[in-house]
């Protein structure tokens, strides 16, 4: 077993407090890949009054509520019409893929969009473009979505993780450390999660990846994956899982098996992970600060409505909080959405 009696607080990217400062502004795009640009020039809004809609993979996390709340906070100073169209469940991709067939009956202006299947929602994608709507998408940093768009809004995902890597192989890195891996459902934001994590121990002797499993997103995966892997592998030393619900998943089975002793990592930073982390259940995650991205998606996307956003990435900032910068971050509510449960 390893000793977690030990903290460590490093930051990833730029600090949540310089980004904050620029709030309804965003810093410089970075372009995209060849071919995966579509034209600003292309954009044709329909309404005098923009009408922009807001889909995120699905209304079941709460991590997704919380960018709709940036984007209707600078929405409603702007004076524009918002509206968030999702389904329930992460993993009902069909059920987004004819929600977005609606939308483009709509006469929309805009799109911010946020899915699991990139490859699924493309076509459809396309079509908006063709109609002259501005089409971002929120909480990635994917370069080259396989058909053009106008924007990308998010962190570096590969990076935020990999620093969390970083911060465990400090903190635990003098003890052997057996590592258990749960996945999103496959596609982009998966792959480039576990692998910034992979990437950060490689080369560490200490810490051995034994076991790696789809935890589908969401609270109940993560609980289903923790119990197979903590049943199949009681050795366990650390877990990490590519978001905070699937670490909050896990933990509820590592309390299920008597399992107290375990590292428990996550990635987003969203209320309830922050609190899980606060009240010492999860020891650490990537905050990527999603209120902020959604301000910063909205903001960029009324500048393409207007022709003055010049397209690309924009990088949205993640910092490494375990259980007081948790709570440090607990006490700035107005930051969060959902609020806190307490006051800290």
């Amino acid at each position: 077993m390893i000793n977690t009696s030990k903290t460590l607080a490093l930051a990833a990217g730029l600090a949540a407090g310089a980004f904050a400062a620029q709030a309804g502004d965003y810093p410089t795009p970075v372009p995209l890949k060849d071919g995966a640009q579509a034209a600003i020039s292309s954009i044709a809004p329909k309404n005098d009054t923009f009408r922009i809609a807001y889909m995120p993979p699905a209304t079941e996390f709460n991590y997704y509520i919380a960018v709709g709340e940036g984007i209707k906070s600078v929405g409603k100073e702007a004076g524009v019409d918002v509206f968030m169209l999702a389904p329930q469940s992460g993993a009902d991709i069909n059920g987004q893929m004819g929600m977005i067939q609606d939308v483009l009956t709509q006469d929309v202006d805009a799109i911010i969009f946020g899915t699991h299947d990139e490859f699924a929602a493309a076509p459809l994608l396309k079509k908006a473009v063709d109609q002259g709507i501005a089409v971002l998408m929120i909480n990635s940093d994917i370069p080259d979505f396989p058909t053009p768009i106008h924007g990308v809004v998010g962190y570096s995902q590969r990076n935020g993780t990999r620093a969390m890597a970083d911060w465990a192989v400090q903190t635990y890195g003098d003890q052997k450390v057996k590592v258990g891996i749960i996945e999103g459902q496959p596609g982009y934001h998966s792959t480039e999660r576990v692998g910034g994590f992979l990437e950060g121990i490689e080369g560490n002797d200490n810490f051995d990846v034994v076991v790696s499993i789809d935890g589908k997103w969401n609270v109940e995966g993560g609980n289903t994956a923790g119990m197979d892997i903590l049943q199949s592998h009681p050795d366990l030393d650390l877990v990490f899982a590519a978001n905070d619900y699937m670490i909050i998943g896990a933990s509820y089975a590592a309390k299920a098996l008597g399992r107290s002793d375990l590292v428990m990592l996550g990635n987003d930073g969203d209320t309830s992970g922050l609190e899980e982390i606060a009240s010492g259940n999860i020891t650490a995650t990537v905050n990527t600060s999603p209120y902020l991205m959604g301000k910063a998606a909205m903001s960029a996307t009324l500048d393409a409505l207007n022709g003055s956003f010049p397209g690309g990435w924009i990088e949205t900032p993640t910092s490494i909080e375990d259980q007081a910068g948790a709570i440090s971050v607990l006490q700035e509510p107005e930051k969060l959405f959902p609020q806190p449960s307490k006051q800290y």
